[in-house]
């Protein structure tokens, strides 16, 4: 597949590969094929990004904490796939930033629900007893790689009873590897680590696929 993008090593010392005024779904598949992903700052415009470090989590990697898999059998919480994949980008957004703002723009959201139509983005999303929305996560689906996007929790250990579900999907799926971005402490909790972009495009190329995948 060609790209619309600059190759990503040409990002600057920041990451920043290239900036657009306009967001589509064929932009999106262009930029998660060869390892960039957008990271807007502002409504109008788009960043696309491509770090010289990126956070990865191989599915031998990952490791939940002990106290994590109890909560998990304790059956508080249920997962579901995909059936609220709008509502889970919401919260994400308005989940409260340093900057008091959020990069996950109305823009952005409305083009990653045609991504999630098209079958690209899927979202794992964590209900209580009540049946109310209280957590859940949502990424990007590549072949045997899913590049992780955004969290949010209302109620403790939501965002993250999501990932175990996810974890568990994933590998019935024959994913290999989670793409996180960045390592943070809670990806770190769950084994991610930092390696060179070059290694991480050398995976991507290795277990990348062109063609979506609807159903999980």
């Amino acid at each position: 597949m060609d790209s619309m993008f600059p190759p990503p090593e040409a990002a600057d010392e920041n990451g920043f590969l290239a900036i657009s005024r306009n967001l589509n779904t064929r932009m999106l598949l262009d930029a998660y094929y060869h390892g960039i992903f957008p990271w807007p700052a502002w409504e109008r415009d788009v960043i696309w990004a491509a770090p010289h470090k990126r956070g990865i989590l191989p599915m031998d990697r990952v490791h939940i904490p002990k106290s994590l898999a109890r909560i998990v059998k304790q059956g508080k919480f249920t997962v579901r796939i995909d059936t609220c994949f709008g509502e889970v980008i919401d919260a994400c957004a308005s989940v409260p930033r340093d900057d008091e703002g959020t990069w996950i723009t109305r823009k952005l959201r409305r083009v990653y629900r045609d991504f999630h139509d098209e079958g690209w983005a899927h979202s794992f999303e964590t209900f209580n007893n009540d049946g109310k929305l209280v957590g859940g996560l949502y990424g990007v689906l590549l072949g045997k790689v899913f590049c992780g996007e955004s969290m949010f929790h209302y109620e403790d250990n939501a965002s993250k009873v999501a990932f175990c579900k996810m974890v568990d999907v994933l590998r019935a799926n024959g994913v290999e590897l989670i793409d996180t971005q960045m390592v943070t402490p809670v990806t770190a909790s769950f084994g991610a680590y930092e390696v060179p972009a070059a290694e991480y495009y050398q995976l991507l190329k290795r277990l990348r696929s062109d063609q979506p995948r609807k159903k999980l």
